[in-house]
């Protein structure tokens, strides 16, 4: 990554200015957008096209449709937690944050800069992949297959939406566990760990304490907020879910503050 350099006093206004030019920049964010556009539409045109027309009349009546459409999230979610990551772990890894910090002593201001960078970049693209995504499905739909798929039938525009929202702390989450790790490698792999590893463990606990602490792992409450309907008894609402993976990105985000300010760049 190429440091710019921001005013000494580190103001956040001139600072989130060079963060933003850092990130535009560099290739992955690019690559980032394109996948999860690619993977969203991509799928959602598969599930609809192929998937959909095959479900019998049981599994119509049960399926999410929302969940359905946005099938791409699965792969788009690795793109975007890897960037997260890379948006801090990158400049260790190449030592520019040294230049980093120099330009800007106060690193709670370049980590805040950061952060509202990565947030609105992650924004803007997860969500408007979403919708492009649901968009898609609906049209390679045939017709009379599934009902309820119009963004104003309850709960689907805010579970489209959530698509984005989910994506957003997912990428906040990479970037608070690169900044307390200082490692690609490290928090990549945390990251995709603490996603993907509790739903195996609790497969082998017992079933009324797989009900209990189910809805609290990272991946299962985060979900919530993409769900329009069906929804488990045992899980979440839908914001408290969100909520509740927010915290998990809040601990990492709070972490990665605490070891920037007490290590050494």
């Amino acid at each position: 990554m190429t440091a710019i350099a921001a005013p000494a006093r580190g103001d956040l206004v001139n600072v989130v200015r060079a963060e933003w030019h850092k990130l535009r920049t560099v290739r992955s964010t690019a690559w980032v957008v394109l996948i999860a556009f690619a993977s969203n539409i991509g799928f959602a045109v598969l599930t609809a096209a192929v998937l959909a027309p095959r479900l019998d009349a049981g599994e119509r009546g049960r399926v999410d449709v929302v969940q359905l459409a946005l099938a791409g999230l699965h792969l788009s979610q690795i793109a975007f937690g890897v960037l997260g990551a890379l948006v801090i772990t990158g400049e260790h890894g190449s030592g520019m944050i040294r230049t980093t910090f120099a330009a800007v002593p106060r690193r709670g201001a370049v980590l805040t800069a950061k952060a509202l960078v990565l947030a609105g970049v992650t924004l803007v693209a997860s969500t408007a992949s979403a919708f492009a995504a649901y968009l898609a499905f609906r049209a390679a739909l045939p017709a009379h297959t599934l009902t309820g798929t119009a963004l104003s039938d309850p709960g689907v525009a805010r579970a489209v939406a959530g698509g984005g929202l989910y994506l957003t702390a997912l990428a906040l989450l990479g970037f608070g566990l690169g900044a307390a790790l200082r490692s690609s490698a490290g928090a990549i792999a945390s990251l995709f760990g603490l996603l993907f590893v509790p739903p195996l463990l609790l497969d082998l606990l017992p079933r009324s304490w797989k009900d209990t602490a189910g809805p609290y792992i990272p991946m299962q409450a985060g979900d919530q907020i993409y769900i329009a309907s069906h929804r488990e008894a045992v899980a979440l609402g839908p914001w408290t879910g969100f909520g509740v993976f927010c915290c998990y990105a809040a601990v990492a985000l709070l972490a990665g503050r605490l070891v920037t300010d007490r290590r050494d760049a």
